[in-house]
């Protein structure tokens, strides 16, 4: 009979010396059991239906089928098995990927054995973990400002009229305003932007979500 404080665990990594490290380390914790250990996001899937985790420890750069689709047919076919994304990435756009998938934690691989241990005990219970590495990464700034962070409000009501396709003597008696001042302003948008036309600055300001 199993014992009900055991957590079953697979490890899946493409290198084999990777797996091998973890499974050794993992047997030195007797509440956690390797119950087994895939090459790709195929057999991970697999395994999973074949020895039931309780927790995956995921890497996510993968041939084949990677990481991020794993966890997210893990987390579709078997909701109550948790997925650790364990990787060597810190990237914004892997964390975002992987929690979005599913991922209850996202660890790095220089993670020590005990911080490993700790989160896995956590995941079983459904709480989170993040390397502090990754938690920065999420929370720090874009390197680079946002699109249309620099327009005024003004600015910003001339590029919504812009957008609805007014004119600039359409824009000048819309905003009551001079139609030299609707220009100024349309030149000043058309420079924070870096576009050369109106019609540049429309498709921008739509799709980059300055203007709805």
């Amino acid at each position: 009979m199993t014992d009900q404080s055991e957590i079953r665990v697979i490890v899946v990594d493409d290198h084999d010396m990777v797996r091998r490290g973890l499974a050794a380390y993992l047997k030195t914790h007797p509440d956690i059991t390797l119950v087994g250990e895939a090459g790709d996001g195929q057999e991970a899937l697999e395994l999973c239906k074949q020895v039931n985790p309780d927790v995956v420890l995921m890497d996510l750069m993968m041939p084949g089928m990677g990481g991020i689709e794993a966890i997210r047919r893990i987390r579709g076919q078997y909701p109550h098995i948790q997925v650790i994304a364990l990787t060597s990435f810190q990237e914004k756009q892997l964390v975002e990927g992987a929690f979005q998938a599913g991922a209850i934690s996202y660890l790095l691989k220089k993670v020590t054995g005990d911080d490993l241990a700790a989160s896995i005990r956590s995941a079983h219970t459904g709480q989170s973990t993040l390397s502090p590495e990754v938690t920065k990464e999420i929370i720090k700034p874009d390197s680079q400002p946002r699109i249309g962070n620099d327009l005024t409000p003004r600015e910003r009501e001339v590029l919504a009229l812009m957008v609805e396709g007014l004119t600039n003597p359409e824009i000048a008696d819309r905003l009551i305003i001079s139609r030299a001042t609707a220009t100024s302003h349309v030149s000043h948008i058309l420079h924070k932007l870096g576009v050369s036309n109106r019609a540049e600055a429309i498709v921008l300001a739509v799709r980059s979500n300055i203007i709805p």
